[in-house]
């Protein structure tokens, strides 16, 4: 699958960071104790992060022109559960409190990768690091864990979102541990690679913008006019076109936008899926969103914003996309 990825060379191996998150199994384990424990009272408490999650957009009618070649890897063929790829990151915001965003499992050599905004992962309101005790729990509902929880070994984001705070560069990749669950108050049992269980969607770069994309998430959180058509409690889906836009209050040149109803909190770090299909319910990851706006004024959300994925980003999903995990179960 994974045959036409480019090791990264020198100077773009320097443009990547990696943040531990946890890096030994000691680590892990504790962190996965800390959302399991008590009947997964952690998971069942947390609130969508609402962080960055509204920005001031307008719509431009200017093309994209891709700075590189495209670059594309088809998704993970034969999943279990593709629909599943779609779900929730949870982690302790700068405010100690447990807090979520989307995520989604996408292809990689060791079938153990997940995307979301950049600042689902880099704590950017006190700058220090990474957000606290980072996993992924694919098809998140109501504390459940149907596929296990994945704990978050490494981040990897663009130099620029760490240094400069450059929302251009808002993606983060993340490695994740094989999956685990409680099977007795004390004992984590492995459930395997996150990719074999749920699937993983492809992913591409250097692209002219898509007619329209698939936008899949967890909104949460009101409109300007206090509506609040989204619970985050399901994924939800919405389909629109795609556009160039020019955002204020958000340092980025040059964002994309796409028709999306989807409100801010919760749906940070939502993916955006060009031929995508019902059949396979698979497509590739072309936008992630940072951010929502409401462009017409009439006080409900309308617009979805991502990063433009170009090929400095595309050097931050090559070195995720090679990296190891393991297993970090208690028991054998």
């Amino acid at each position: 699958m994974l045959g036409s990825t480019v090791v990264a060379g020198p100077a773009q191996a320097a443009s990547v960071l990696v943040v531990p998150l946890a890096p030994t199994v000691p680590t892990a384990q504790q962190v996965a104790s800390f959302w399991l424990a008590d009947g997964a009272a952690n998971l069942k408490n947390a609130t969508p992060y609402a962080v960055q999650a509204v920005v001031t957009g307008e719509r431009l009618s200017t093309d994209i022109v891709p700075d590189g070649l495209p670059f594309s890897i088809p998704p993970v063929e034969g999943a279990v559960s593709p629909e599943a790829t779609s779900g929730k990151v949870f982690f302790i915001g700068s405010d100690l409190q447990p807090h979520w965003c989307t995520g989604t499992s996408v292809q990689s050599k060791y079938r153990n990768l997940v995307a979301t905004a950049g600042h689902c992962l880099l704590d950017v309101e006190a700058p220090a690091g990474a957000l606290a005790k980072w996993v992924f729990v694919p098809d998140y509902s109501e504390g459940a864990t149907p596929f296990g929880l994945y704990v978050g070994k490494q981040g990897l984001v663009h130099y620029d979102f760490d240094d400069i705070r450059d929302y251009d560069r808002d993606l983060a990749f993340v490695t994740v541990y094989n999956g685990v669950f409680l099977s007795s108050p004390d004992v984590l049992t492995d459930t395997g690679k996150l990719a074999e269980n749920v699937g993983g969607q492809g992913v591409t770069f250097n692209q002219p913008l898509a007619p329209t994309v698939d936008v899949f998430g967890y909104p949460a959180g009101p409109n300007p006019d206090s509506s609040q058509p989204y619970t985050g409690e399901s994924l939800e889906r919405s389909t629109g076109s795609t556009f160039t836009m020019k955002v204020t209050g958000l340092p980025a040149d040059r964002p994309i936008g796409v028709d999306s109803p989807f409100t801010g909190e919760g749906s940070l770090g939502s993916s955006w899926l060009t031929q995508y299909t019902d059949d396979t319910r698979t497509g590739y990851l072309n936008g992630i969103t940072i951010s929502v706006s409401d462009t017409d004024g009439d006080n409900r959300y309308d617009t979805g914003v991502s990063p433009y994925f170009d090929r400095e980003l595309l050097t931050v999903y090559q070195k995720a996309a090679n990296l190891w995990t393991g297993t970090i179960r208690s028991v054998v």
